[in-house]
């Protein structure tokens, strides 16, 4: 039986339970466990009940929220989207979108907690998964589901007018410049900020992705 997807966020208004709240902590518990140990040892090299170990959690716990290891570094995956989605609908409608989204990709890149955390986990699981299809396919499918969460967000700040395709576009342009400067900072030994930086890289992606979209004219 298929697991929940468990890094999907909550819809809707109004706060989470303490219970979900609870099954959300210890969900991101695992998936740092699983980041750490692929980084360190490799899909290959790595078990469930290692993960579970690390983490602190039975193994049967384990299996409550992923059906396998790999699917358990989602919810990690997932963070540094929500958070940067989360910036970008604090925009106000009609500000210019290319200044918005280089300011939210900006902020979440250099926010101290995706500095310190975030951007290292992610490059040591990105050169893991290079030998795993497995944990390939869970990264893109992050990025799938985070870029279908982008066009509501994107179509609030063109306004009503805009075309539904071409907010499509830019959502899906917008997602894969932050994809293709992480896969791309991943192979390198780059410095977390300043030049060859995931910040650097994205804003260059950005530009060069979206330009002469019709949104930004």
């Amino acid at each position: 039986m298929r697991s929940p997807r468990p890094y999907s966020p909550q819809a809707g208004p109004g706060a989470q339970s303490l219970t979900e709240r609870r099954k959300a902590a210890t969900q991101l518990d695992i998936a740092r466990a699983a980041c750490e140990l692929f980084a360190e040892h490799g899909p290959d090299g790595t078990t469930a009940e290692d993960i579970a170990h690390r983490a602190g959690v039975a193994l049967r716990t384990f299996y409550r929220y992923f059906r396998n290891k790999q699917e358990a570094v989602a919810p990690l995956l997932a963070v540094g989207g929500d958070a940067w989605r989360a910036l970008l609908a604090e925009e106000d409608p009609g500000t210019p979108l290319a200044e918005a989204l280089e300011r939210a990709v900006t902020r979440t890149l250099s926010e101290p907690q995706a500095v310190e955390e975030g951007l290292e986990v992610t490059r040591g699981l990105l050169r893991a998964a290079e030998g795993d299809d497995a944990l390939r396919a869970v990264w893109y499918r992050v990025n799938q589901d985070s870029e279908e969460r982008l066009v509501p967000v994107i179509a609030r700040l063109a306004g009503p007018d805009a075309d539904p395709l071409d907010v499509r576009l830019l959502a899906a342009a917008a997602t894969d410049a932050i994809r293709i400067s992480l896969e791309l900072w991943s192979t390198t030994d780059a410095p977390l900020s300043g030049p060859g930086s995931p910040t650097q890289l994205a804003l260059r992606c950005l530009r060069d992705l979206t330009g002469a979209m019709p949104l930004f004219r």
